[in-house]
């Protein structure tokens, strides 16, 4: 894949040149006492590590600045550069520009305010291709009046960013999104622990949710600053690695706290990876509860330009939220430009402009779904019926499953697609802006849940599918005021689903300790943890009621008690969907 790493880039500022260049070789790794060689560029004497090839950028045009190694670059990046597809590694380069160039040229800076002409969650189909640095606009001209490509993936930013990005500006991407590409905005940020990227910056396993969590809080920045606003897609580029447990169990800890903190910034989570490692653990966790990203990008380099994978369920992740990476790097020439790329096959979430469809069913997007409360949920997104562009449209929901499903509650929310989003609006001109919905409402279900959301169609055609998401509901129930009787527990029990709705439940205590069992012949004996059921008993609430309920100790209970003086017990308490557990000890008395 096209990978890509933030550089070390520097002007020559008279009085700080030295310092720069020598903090640049410090932050890079170099030895402290590494031997440095003094070289001249642009009427200055720049302080080298001697050991690194240093590249006049002037003496080789369309040199490619490869940051993932350790080299010294004189010169300003050009913007046609003959860059692998494959570069990928911590940033170790040097990079000196003359001081007359433009600010931000090798890397974007953040915006203020962010520019959001670009937004937009466009579900796009056909054949995309992805390049170690963006190319120029001229290639890119050249590639669209003559390839079969209508998607490309760019390379926003990461620790492990492979390029540099002399063209990727705000400006190019509104003139790419203009001119008709999608595009896939892609970071390479840290790298799991067992990955087959050697000189990758790795995640560590003790802070996968930490670092998760910043590296989508720093993509957000990089998008930002190239226009790309809220509700647009960012794929997390994680490379192939060797699976085991540990490695597996930090990789989804990081994947998820990307996810999480996309979501609550506004953008919509993907995550590339090889099919046999990154998608391979995440598929796994389908129906899980495990917040999953919203669309997958698999690396499978089978030659054919499809969504199938054998590691994906084939119901995962539809519809419209896969793309498939089919080939890896080669080189391809279109309007005599010649460009190194990787193959894609996309049907998912792009960032770019659209016409208004000619079809009858709608259309529209699933920004998340929520539950910011027990038997609460939450969706967001927007959507429109093309026979009728400028109407509020209906949204309908599904808590459990899709439409159809003998798990699903259905939920009729109205014609709700009417909120303000410039976003559409910047997309279709013809529609409006008038098709977001925002909603929360009261379900009766608990636990990991697939929420479907549904756009209900107005003239000729069907309701389409947004999207299902697996949401993670709070146990509706909350336990307190929790003691110990004489005999028994009592507790009070708060359900929180709607109001009037029949909440069913199971109280229990339950209670676990070690006995020695003898093992003869001399031997000291063996510890063995017994599990014993002290008290059981039905409950019955409506939703938002309470009630205090007593749980009185069955006599083997109380025999048990009398026996051993103290019981450390667990009360469950369990509805269905999902449970609350509370520990406490019980003496006898």
């Amino acid at each position: 894949m096209s990978r890509r790493n933030r550089p070390q880039r520097f002007s020559l500022v008279t009085g700080f040149l030295a310092a720069l260049a020598l903090l640049a070789v410090a932050q890079v790794g170099a030895p402290a006492a590494a031997s440095a060689r003094s070289v001249e560029f642009d009427g200055k004497q720049v302080q080298v590590p001697s050991s690194w090839p240093v590249y006049r950028l002037a003496q080789h045009p369309g040199m490619c600045v490869r940051l993932d190694r350790r080299a010294v670059y004189l010169g300003t990046p050009a913007a046609e550069q003959r860059c692998p597809a494959t570069a990928i590694g911590r940033q170790r380069a040097i990079l000196v520009e003359p001081a007359s160039a433009a600010t931000g040229s090798a890397l974007p800076r953040a915006a203020t305010p962010r520019a959001t002409a670009s937004a937009g969650g466009t579900a796009f189909t056909g054949l995309g291709f992805d390049a170690c640095t963006a190319p120029s606009s001229k290639s890119m001209s050249a590639w669209g009046a003559s390839s079969p490509y209508e998607a490309i993936g760019v390379y926003i930013g990461g620790s492990n960013r492979g390029c540099s990005q002399p063209n990727l500006t705000a400006s190019w991407v509104g003139a790419q999104t203009a001119a008709g590409w999608h595009l896939i905005p892609t970071y390479v940020g840290l790298q799991a622990p067992t990955s087959a990227c050697s000189s990758c910056a790795k995640l560590n396993a003790n802070q996968a949710t930490a670092q998760g969590a910043a590296d989508a809080a720093d993509a957000v920045t990089q998008a930002g600053a190239l226009a790309i606003g809220p509700s647009s897609p960012i794929y997390f580029d994680m490379e192939a690695y060797t699976r085991t447990s540990s490695a597996t169990a930090a990789t989804l800890a990081f994947l998820e706290a990307w996810t999480d903190k996309l979501h609550a910034l506004g953008y919509t989570s993907g995550v590339y990876s090889s099919s046999a490692s990154g998608i391979a653990d995440l598929a796994d966790q389908v129906g899980t509860g495990y917040v999953l990203p919203d669309d997958i990008w698999f690396a499978n380099w089978n030659g054919i330009a499809d969504t199938s994978d054998p590691y994906l369920p084939a119901s995962a992740w539809t519809p419209h939220q896969r793309i498939h990476q089919y080939r890896g790097g080669h080189d391809e020439t279109y309007g005599g430009v010649t460009i190194n790329i990787d193959n894609n096959y996309v049907d998912g979430a792009t960032v770019g402009g659209a016409a208004l469809p000619a079809e009858d069913d709608p259309i529209g997007w699933l920004d998340l779904t929520g539950a910011p409360q027990p038997g609460q949920v939450r969706v967001k997104g927007w959507a429109f019926d093309p026979s009728t562009p400028t109407q509020p449209l209906a949204i309908r929901l599904y808590v459990g499953g899709r439409a159809g499903s003998p798990n699903a509650l259905e939920y009729e929310l109205g014609p709700i697609a009417a909120g303000p989003r410039a976003d559409v609006a910047a997309e279709y001109p013809e529609a409006g802006p008038l098709h977001g919905f925002d909603s929360t409402i009261p379900t009766v279900k608990s636990g990991p849940q697939p929420v479907c959301v549904y756009a209900v169609d107005v003239g000729p055609g069907a309701d389409r599918l947004l999207a299902c998401k697996t949401t993670q509901i709070p146990v509706a129930i909350s336990l307190s005021n929790v003691r110990a009787t004489p005999n028994g527990v009592r507790v009070r029990i708060t359900c929180a689903w709607p109001r009037g709705t029949a909440c069913p439940g199971q109280l229990a205590l339950r209670t676990r300790f070690k006995v020695a069992v003898r093992r003869g012949h001399g031997r000291p004996p063996r510890l063995r943890t017994v599990k014993r059921s002290l008290a059981r008993r039905p409950f019955q609430l409506t939703g938002k009621r309470s009630h205090a309920y007593t749980i009185p100790l069955s006599p083997g209970g109380r025999e048990l008690l009398r026996q051993r003086g103290t019981l450390r017990t667990q009360l469950v308490a369990a509805i269905p969907g999902g449970r609350r557990v509370h520990v406490l000890a019980i003496e006898h008395r």
